[in-house]
């Protein structure tokens, strides 16, 4: 968006007044500062202090808030206008974003007076004044220092938003009235880095909804997504519910909407006869297209899609537990039992074959040459080295012995394996040592791995029986990093996800876009899509500007849907915030105003997950300086004044100043020439070679000369005297009050 003067984004109605006051003192300042370049550019530095204003007109002020160093540094901390009844903690804290605790903080809440990476701050007289705390000073005041460091005590600032705040103590901690943030920045970190704040959710916030259910598979029992031909294989069962209907065998799904590429019901029985079967489990994935998969009882079949009827082998001995790709294309691991065999598929000839202590399911690690079989009923998990095929070690399986049968998945990307027990998720490292237990309210029933993202995600199954105070009849999706376990989104509810009718099972798409979700129960597969709220990626900072320059704001972020944005501008020092009209784009261009100066703007990201917003920044407007200096101080230049050099030149135009009907002769000679301004009627000169400084003050007649050429709006070189800037402060104002005036009622 690009405004016009005189509607800049966030002017008032009411905004003549402001820019009168803020035009007069901008002049004055221009003449008292005669020593510095005029023209040169008033740029914040990183180190000045930033100041936020509380919800109760709390002042907070801290000496530096950019490129700090990470290893940590000590910051200048003050406050004032603070209330007397309340103690407050000063702290190097995660930003949680408007009415939300600032929590973790770097040091934590000192309540032991010793810490030196956060202050306690206590009305006078408070119990705690003394060596525990320092009291308020006069008007709630306070002055102190912190030491801040990017990492430390939970907080890592390089990966959430933080800022140094001030928030009540430990007996007021729902007290957000004390809660006054200043977001900072360490060296590395660009303005705006840790994603903005977020509004109704953290910035960032990974979640997954319900996008579509698929019923044209009967009973789901197993998922595959096919990592080559992308289609989702489906191992199913026959739905009750559909009396007409064997749904029985293998199903491939178009996993964009669901509808049925193909259907393949038949496999070899124990006589080689084709017979409708369930698919009960998929082993893995056959190159190109196709899956190898187990049929009831001991069948070990394979299809793609298109095909009319599955090939496969019946097995000797007894029911097939669990079925894995083998060590070599042509061979398949399966569990009977205790008894684990690699199989020839095209035979069904076991190559190898070990009975385990006990057991029913397994999975296999093929990069690290294991595979993990899981004693559930004795609570024990064995280690199988595939190379020899021998147990390499066996561990305890806490909570195992009673407790419901899970899963067992190794996790590709670190090798750990997950098993799930009951209402647990015990993670063993590669090494087999027990290095996390997660707690669900339900039961554990499948888990996922996506290696691009490190992300695992587990189903869990309520246990469908309702006179149990522990059931609900719903499940839970959940996701977890694999390298900290930490969640990784947000809890999930699966609605009528139960155990009774059988386990449900998982698919992710590669990168997590895409889950899907089996519902043996009711008969549906759940397509589940990921959403994350918007996260900033690039941030507005403070700027500075001269009357009459373009600016330009620029915020981006990401988010899934892809967010909106819109600009938004306080005039009350950020206590008030309305939209800027029409700002829908990622930069905010506009012309600088002075009666700007102090707005603060910040850019607000929308999606169907949450609203984030960026830090609020600062906008600064200074007096035009430079070539127009002559307009801002004695009246618009009057020309080109292009006259003959050896008579002073002609006249120079118009020289009005707010109608006033004052004239200016620019002469545009060397070595002659003056400028007459007219203010009240009155005339002043301040001569100089060729451009004027400023008319005399109304009423009354001044003349002064430049020497060496040119005047101090021209080169910001010459030195003023005291007498002649003061007599200058008065017509000077006035000029400019006169001045702006005009362009702005003009531009309306």
């Amino acid at each position: 968006m690009t405004s016009t003067p005189g509607t800049a984004p966030g002017t008032p109605p009411g905004g003549q007044s402001r820019l009168r006051r803020r035009a007069g003192t901008a002049a004055v300042a221009a003449l008292l500062l005669a020593g510095i370049p005029v023209g040169a550019a008033v740029s914040a530095d990183a180190g000045t202090p930033k100041t936020a204003t509380g919800p109760q007109g709390q002042k907070l002020t801290v000496s530096a808030t950019t490129g700090l160093d990470p290893a940590g540094q000590k910051v200048r901390v003050q406050g004032e206008r603070y209330g007397l009844t309340t103690g407050i903690y000063v702290a190097l804290c995660k930003d949680n974003g408007d009415n939300r605790v600032p929590s973790p903080c770097l040091g934590g809440a000192d309540m032991s007076g010793g810490s030196k990476t956060s202050q306690w701050i206590v009305p006078p007289g408070d119990p705690y004044e003394g060596d525990l705390a320092q009291a308020f000073g006069p008007g709630g005041t306070f002055d102190v220092e912190i030491e801040i460091a990017q990492k430390g005590d939970g907080l890592d600032c390089a990966e959430v938003a933080c800022s140094v705040v001030t928030r009540a103590d430990h007996r007021a901690a729902g007290d957000r009235t004390q809660d006054v943030r200043i977001p900072v920045a360490f060296a590395g970190q660009g303005p705006g880095d840790g994603g903005g704040e977020g509004v109704d959710v953290p910035a960032g916030t990974v979640s997954y909804k319900s996008a579509a259910e698929f019923t044209s598979a009967g009973k789901p029992l197993d998922l595959l997504l096919h990592p080559d031909s992308k289609k989702l294989y489906v191992g199913a069962d026959n739905l009750p519910d559909t009396a007409d209907v064997d749904e029985r065998g293998l199903h491939v799904l178009n996993p964009e909407n669901g509808t049925s590429e193909s259907w393949i019901s038949q496999a070899p029985g124990s006589t080689g006869a084709l017979r409708a079967s369930a698919a009960a489990r998929i082993a893995g994935p056959l190159p190109g297209d196709g899956v190898v998969y187990n049929y009831p009882l001991r069948g070990v079949g394979s299809a793609k899609s298109g095909d009319d009827a599955a090939s496969g082998v019946w097995l000797a001995g007894s029911t097939i537990t669990d079925i894995a790709p083998g060590t070599t294309p042509d061979t398949v691991l399966v569990a009977q039992g205790a008894t684990l065999s690699e199989i020839e598929r095209a035979t069904g000839t076991a190559t190898r074959t070990l009975t385990l202590p006990g057991g029913t399911q397994f999975a296999a690690d093929p990069e690290r040459g294991a595979l993990w079989y899981t004693d559930f009923a004795a609570g024990k998990l064995h280690r199988v080295d595939l190379t020899s095929f021998t147990v390499s070690g066996s561990f305890d399986l806490p909570g195992a012995p009673g407790g419901m049968a899970g899963f067992t998945e190794t996790d590709p990307a670190t090798g750990a394996v997950w098993v799930g027990v009951d209402r647990s998720v015990l993670v063993f490292d590669a090494a087999g040592t027990l290095v996390k237990t997660l707690t669900g309210k339900d039961l554990a029933r499948d888990a996922a791995f996506d290696t691009a993202s490190g992300r695992a995600y587990v189903v869990w199954q309520d246990g469908g029986d309702l006179s149990d105070p522990a059931n609900d009849n719903n499940g839970t999706l959940t996701v977890y990093g694999t390298e900290d376990f930490a969640v990784a989104a947000e809890d999930l509810s699966l609605p009528g996800n139960h155990s009774q009718a059988g386990a449900a099972s998982l698919a992710v798409e590669p990168g997590g876009a895409t889950v899907f979700v089996t519902s043996p129960a009711e008969g549906k597969i759940t397509k589940l899509v990921r959403q994350v709220s918007p996260l900033v990626t690039r941030a507005p900072s403070d700027l500075t500007a001269k009357e009459g320059e373009e600016v330009a704001l620029t915020a981006e972020a990401e988010g899934t849907p892809e967010p909106t944005v819109r600009w938004q501008v306080s005039t009350d020092d950020a206590q008030t915030w309305k939209d800027v009209e029409g700002a829908t784009e990622s930069a905010l261009t506009f012309t600088a105003r002075t009666t700007q100066d102090g707005y603060r703007y910040r850019a607000e990201f929308r999606n169907d997950v949450g609203t984030t917003r960026t830090a609020a920044v600062t906008l600064t407007v200074t007096a035009a300086t430079g070539g127009d200096s002559g307009g801002d101080v004695g009246g618009d230049t009057g020309g080109d004044g292009d006259g003959d050099a050896s008579n002073g030149g002609s006249t120079g135009g118009d020289g009005t100043a707010g109608g006033d009907g004052g004239t200016q002769t620019g002469g545009g000679s060397d070595s002659t020439g003056g400028s007459t301004g007219t203010s009240g009627g009155s005339s002043g000169t301040v001569g100089g070679s060729g451009s004027t400084v400023g008319g005399g003050v109304a009423g009354g007649t001044g003349t002064a000369a430049t020497s060496g050429g040119g005047s101090l709006a021209a080169t910001g070189a010459t030195v003023m005297s005291v007498t002649l800037a003061a007599a200058g402060l008065v017509g000077a104002g006035v000029l400019v009050h006169r001045r702006a005036r005009r362009r702005t009622e003009g531009a309306r």
